[in-house]
Order: structure tokens, then C-alpha cells, then sequence
């Protein structure tokens, strides 16, 4: 007779194989119609049966959910198929304006341009596209801007389980480092500057 754990493991190991975004546990339990301890139990059994077994993915707990992963071992190969597939490479305006969104967020548009030196609009726009940052309401000063945030889509693309996983900048800042209070000061300059009307359109570089 085939034991019961095993097929619920099998279960569970399918129902993840078929999924494009993470599982939480209360989605899992409704599928596997278990309740959330068994799953969460079963979610940890299955991932160190895959670590044991040297499998080509592992089962990650990120953006509050489960989702395999392919192990880092095989990044050059899955790297390769997923460009060749024409999957585009982040640009670097597109990187040094998601880490500005994600460790200052929520956070406007002129204060994400005032840190990186360049009109960001374009970029603000296809991270929004992408679905790695979103509007996140809007600021209480003049003009009331819109704020920008990450979003669990970006979690998941950087396999955290929350923001405070985020490495620290600590480490990397120097002398030379701009102020702490350089995109604070933004704000006085965004006071004097009002957003773009429906029928203005800023200028902005080329979007990634």
C-alpha cells in the first residue's frame, strides 16, 4: 500500500510544479485539503527531501508563499536558455531605480530622479510594466505625488521572504557617499515643481 505522506508530498510537489507565482500555506491547505500546519510540516519535509536528493530545484519560502527554485548551481545553463528565449536583461538605470524603490519606498518619482541625477519617468513606468514595483498612494505634500513601492513580484524575482531580508547598505557607504538627507532635501524642490498634467508629458530617458 503507498504511504499516505508520500503521496501528499507527491500531491504537493505537483500542485508547486504547476504554479507560476508562490503558494501561501492557506492556498496549499484548500488544494491538498489539509490543514496549515500538516502543509507548512510537509512544505519543510519536501524541501529538505530535495537538498538531500541533490534535485535540480529547491523549495524556497518567499513573498509569504512556497515556489521552487532552479539551484544556483544551474544559473549559467538556465541563464543561457532564459536569454535565448528572449527574455531582456534588466538595464542598469532599470537596477539603480529599484534599489532606490526598495530601500527608500514608498517613495516619489523626483525623489527616486533626485538620487539617481536623471529624470526617472520612463523607468518608473516599465518597473511598473513589469510588475516589480507598483503605485503605492500618494504623498501629503503639495501637489500630492504618487508613491512608489516593490511589490511581492519582486520578492519573489530576489527570493526574500520580506523587505527586512533586503542586505544592508551599510557595508558599501563610504566618504564619498552622498548625504542620508539628499532625497529628503528632493522634496523641497518637488514643492516648487508640480507633476506633469494629463496632457503634459515629461521628458524621460528610453525605458529598459
Amino acid at each position: 500500500m503507498t504511504n499516505p505522506v508520500t503521496m501528499d508530498t507527491r500531491a504537493l510537489e505537483a500542485v508547486l510544479f504547476v504554479s507560476d507565482e508562490p503558494l501561501t500555506p492557506a492556498v496549499l491547505s484548500q488544494a491538498l485539503e489539509m490543514d496549515r500546519a500538516a502543509v507548512e510540516a510537509l512544505c519543510e519535509q519536501l524541501q529538505r527531501e530535495l537538498d538531500a536528493r541533490g534535485a535540480g530545484v529547491v523549495l524556497r519560502n518567499v513573498a509569504g508563499g512556497w515556489r521552487l527554485f532552479t539551484v544556483p548551481e544551474s544559473q549559467p545553463v538556465v541563464e543561457r536558455f532564459v536569454l535565448s528565449s528572449r527574455q531582456a536583461r534588466m538595464t542598469k538605470a532599470a537596477l539603480e531605480t529599484l534599489a532606490i524603490v526598495a530601500y527608500k519606498q514608498p517613495v516619489t518619482r523626483h525623489q527616486v530622479s533626485a538620487v539617481r541625477g536623471v529624470n526617472s519617468d520612463g523607468v518608473l513606468r516599465a518597473l511598473v510594466d513589469r510588475g516589480l514595483i507598483e503605485e503605492a498612494g500618494r504623498d501629503e505634500g503639495p501637489g500630492r505625488p504618487l508613491l512608489y513601492a516593490t511589490t511581492p513580484a519582486f520578492l519573489e524575482r530576489l527570493g526574500l521572504p520580506s523587505l527586512a531580508a533586503l542586505p544592508s547598505l551599510a557595508p558599501l557607504l563610504d566618504a564619498a557617499t552622498v548625504p542620508e538627507d539628499a532625497a529628503d532635501r528632493a522634496v523641497d524642490a518637488e514643492d516648487e515643481e508640480p507633476d506633469a498634467g494629463p496632457d503634459e508629458e515629461p521628458a524621460s530617458e528610453p525605458e529598459p
